[in-house]
Formats: structure tokens, sequence, C-alpha cells
């Protein structure tokens, strides 16, 4: 059974980046107990991919992910990606040793057709072809509008199908799938082989509704009932999902909280720590934990 580190998704401390720097966020996640993260809404501009790398140096960390997109998320939408962007991106990554790239999401412009879908899935595809020929892989990561159905079949069933193993894998991510009505730990072996690195989010339903707004307000309140939570504070089990992620041959597990509802965010790290060790995962914490233990 192979060990998959835990780690940071750091899309949760981008503001803390953006107001104590990326030296001193880097080193509370390494005071946390975090030793691996995943980059993503980090500008990787020169100075700080110099800063990201030495920030590694420095506390003994390591970035298992990077991301990028495709193209622009939408018509009149300026960011980095793969179409305009494909040297840079791929010296980046290289630049902190990193052999994955992953796509965060779909381009909104391909919902609703499925000619439109098939089109982009090949050519991530072809962006993952050329990124193998640089010794990078590409993974895409899903939300729950990859399970709307298309003549009866799953968004993201259209993509597993149209890309090839070889050069597109899937970052799962366990509480999207469970929001998008599917079973996360079907979905884990369902992808197995295809799938090296995912994102751990707890699924949790609100205590309160909001009463504020008579009959309609309740009715809006209900339908924003799900919540993010810290790992350990909702209703996934979590210890199967890792358990499984490790017979599957998953390599990086990155903690991953959208909204922690006025909670600091390192506090939520934090809680999320502390249950994943009372699971009994204190060992994939650590950036060289990851391994196959034969006893097991």
């Amino acid at each position: 059974m192979q060990k998959p580190t835990i780690g940071v998704q750091m899309m949760m401390l981008k503001d803390k980046i953006a107001k104590d720097g990326i030296r001193e966020t880097f080193k509370k996640v390494k005071e946390l107990g975090f030793s691996t993260v995943e980059l993503s809404q980090v500008e990787m501009s020169p100075e700080n991919v110099a800063e990201i790398k030495s920030s590694l140096e420095e506390f003994d960390m390591k970035v298992c992910a990077t991301s990028a997109s495709i193209k622009s998320m939408m018509p009149g939408i300026k960011m980095e990606n793969l179409r305009d962007d494909f040297d840079k991106i791929v010296a980046d990554t290289k630049a902190l040793n990193c052999k994955y790239i992953r796509i965060g999401m779909i381009s909104f412009d391909c919902l609703g057709s499925k000619e439109k879908i098939i089109e982009y899935t090949k050519e991530l595809n072809e962006m993952g072809r050329r990124l193998k020929e640089e010794g990078l892989s590409l993974y895409y990561h899903n939300h729950h509008m990859e399970f709307s159905k298309y003549d009866g079949k799953y968004l993201m069933d259209i993509m597993v199908e149209e890309s090839d193993p070889e050069y597109l894998g899937f970052e799962l991510d366990v509480h999207w799938l469970q929001r998008g009505g599917v079973n996360p730990l079907e979905w884990i072996k369902k992808l197995e082989g295809r799938t090296k690195i995912i994102h751990i989010k707890d699924y949790r339903i609100s205590q309160t509704l909001d009463l504020s707004g008579g009959v309609e307000g309740i009715m809006r309140s209900m339908a924003d009932v799900v919540e993010f939570a810290e790992i350990g504070e909702g209703n996934l089990d979590m210890k199967a999902i890792i358990d499984l992620a490790g017979e599957t041959g998953v390599e990086h597990m990155f903690i991953e909280q959208d909204n922690t509802y006025g909670r600091d965010p390192y506090e939520s790290l934090e809680i999320s720590a502390r249950n994943l060790r009372n699971l009994g995962y204190e060992d994939r914490f650590n950036h060289n934990s990851i391994c196959c233990d034969l006893s097991m």
C-alpha cells in the first residue's frame, strides 16, 4: 500500500501571501507540520518563482503540482495559459522541481455543448502529449458541473473516454464529487492509474438557516446549506478515502477548503491536520513519506 503525502493547496492562503509574502506564508505552513504544497492562484512572476524556490530550500518543502489553464476561462479575462505561455509554464514548473501541472477548471464556454466538451478534451490530450515530451504530466481537476449529463452520460465520463491515459490524468476532488451526486470512493477506484494527485476537503451540512427573508429567504438558504469543512468536521469518510487513495496509486493529497466562513485559514488547516493525525496519518506530512508499505 502506497502512503500518499498530505499537503496544502496554496489557493487557501492567497490572501496571506498578498499580506505577508511568500516566505512567511511557507514558513507558517511548515510550522503547521506540512512539507508539500500545490500552487494555485499564486502569481508566477520571475520574482515569485525565485522566492518560492528559495523558501522550499530553506524550509525543506516541495511543490508537487503547479496550476495552469488551456486558455482564458472567459473572453476578456487575461491569464497565463498553455496555449500562449507553454514554454514559460514548463520552465516555471521545472524550476520548482515539480512534475505535475493541473488544470483547475473547465473553460466556461465549453459548458452546454457536448461537441465543445469533446473538442476541449482533445486539446487537453494534446497539451498532455506535449508536456510528456518535457517530462511533465497533465491533470484535470473536477468540480460538480462535470456530473451534468449529456445524452445520458456524465460530462466527466465523456472527458475520460475522449482522452488518452498516457497524456491526461485526473485530479479528483472528493468534496466536489460528493456535491456532484456521486460516490468519491467509486470514482477513486474507477480512475485507478489515472489519479496521482487528489484534493481532500470535507462536506458539511450547515446547522442553521437564514430566517430573515421569510419563506423565500428560507428556501434560498436551504439551497446553500452545503458547506466546505475542515477534514474530519464533515460527513465524508476521510479514512476510507485516504486508505483507498493509497491502494490505487495516489501520490499526493492536498487539503483545500474553498471557504472557511470567517475562520482564519491557518486555524482551519490546524484543525484538519490535528484530525488527520488522530486518524493515524502523522507520517504523511513529510514530503519523503511516499513509499510502499509491504506489510499492509
